[in-house]
């Protein structure tokens, strides 16, 4: 079902619980699609808080700065 970005801003609330239930919008500017409403995909799924901090531990792992110093990066950007 189509709906233009106006109804979908004013009823944003009511159009979620449509999409908890199975409903799809596609949303319309000046009658031109510009963003699906939907429900999520079977392959999205929320991430625990601690399943993203492992991952940006796992990303950090390793990385380095060179010849920089994190006290010097700070100094330098309080000038």
């Amino acid at each position: 079902m189509d709906i233009g970005v106006y109804e979908a801003r004013t009823h944003l609330s009511h159009l979620l619980d449509e999409v908890a239930a199975g409903r799809r919008f596609t949303i319309t500017k000046h009658g031109v699609p510009v963003a699906v409403l939907a429900p999520p995909g079977p392959g999205l799924r929320m991430e625990s808080r601690q399943d993203t901090l492992a991952a940006l531990r796992e990303f950090r792992r390793g990385a380095t700065l060179g010849q920089l110093e994190l006290s010097a990066l700070i100094k330098e950007g309080r000038r």
